[in-house]
């Protein structure tokens, strides 16, 4: 999870989010080799009294010009689109999890299991215990086995919501009518926090989303005494 004065993004806890972060680097890298392009060129038209007379009017320079930003943008364009449809790609899932938002907890149905469902709500401050965080500990978290795909189905009850966990890569809309889905794997056991990420009202900031990953027989344990539960 985030840390105070922390600069880049959180650890990648999913393939789709080591993806983004390296197509990140790749397109600040970029950034930065114009900059000090532009820099060099306006540092050195600013401090210099000569002129060359070939760069008031030529076509190759032109040229250059003109081409250069293209092969830029197709060298971030490409990378881009690769994410972008390994992002909506959704292959055969182990698990579908249904999460519906509302004002404002989040209730999660394991649509693969016959009645294995719950709210979550976000633990008053009053009531944590020491090591927990405030604002985000939850008193029911979403269990997922992990190194299994996972598919999410995010809708809401009531206004829009969005279901967004950084460190797995995912950010979803809530829409009250509209089931959308994403899908993530994760790569290691853990947990992983995020928040509502739409404007939703009095208690936006007070929803989270607390993501469990852990081996398969600890799920299977998990869900075996959740079943009993209800």
């Amino acid at each position: 999870m985030a840390h105070p004065s922390q600069l880049g993004f959180q650890d990648a806890a999913s393939p789709v989010m080591e993806e983004l972060l390296h197509f990140h680097d790749h397109t600040l890298m970029i950034v930065f080799l114009i900059s000090t392009l532009v820099l060099y060129i306006i540092v050195a038209m600013v401090s210099t009294k000569l002129t060359n007379k070939y760069v008031l009017d030529s076509q190759e320079i032109e040229i250059v010009w003109t081409v250069l930003p293209a092969v830029i943008l197709i060298l971030i364009a490409l990378p881009s689109l690769r994410i972008l449809y390994l992002m909506d790609e959704i292959n055969d899932p182990h698990l579908t999890i249904k999460a519906m938002g509302h004002q404002w907890y989040w209730s999660y149905e394991y649509t693969d299991y016959e009645n294995l469902g719950f709210d979550s709500y976000m633990i008053p401050t009053q009531d944590l215990t020491p090591g927990q965080f405030r604002l985000l500990e939850t008193d029911h978290r979403m269990v997922v086995p992990m190194e299994s795909p996972i598919r999410v189905l995010v809708s809401a009850e009531d206004v829009l919501h969005a279901w967004a966990v950084p460190a797995l890569g995912i950010k979803m809309d809530a829409v009250p009518g509209r089931l959308n889905q994403t899908a993530f794997i994760t790569s290691r056991p853990g947990v992983y926090y995020g928040q509502c990420s739409e404007i939703c009202g009095a208690n936006h900031s007070f929803m989270p989303i607390v993501v469990e990953a852990v081996p398969l027989e600890h799920f299977e344990n998990w869900s075996s005494l959740m079943l009993e539960e209800s």
